[in-house]
């Protein structure tokens, strides 16, 4: 499953984790991304969704 929302183009985000002692590591925030039924156009698609454009309603689910 790929890491970016089909709708927005949200993605995953890199950066450091900073322990107490200030050393560095690299690591990422991934999207909560779902495998969604759409329906579009009168056809039924699977895509790949962030889930916050499943809330705000961008995307109609296939019933």
């Amino acid at each position: 499953m790929s890491k970016k929302c089909a709708v927005c183009g949200k993605g995953q985000v890199s950066g450091n984790n900073v322990s107490h002692s200030n050393r560095h590591s690299k690591r990422k925030w991934n999207v909560n991304i779902q495998s969604v039924r759409v329906s579009e156009g009168g056809s039924i698609k699977h895509l790949n969704v962030c889930t916050s454009c499943l809330r705000s309603g961008k995307v109609t689910r296939a019933v």
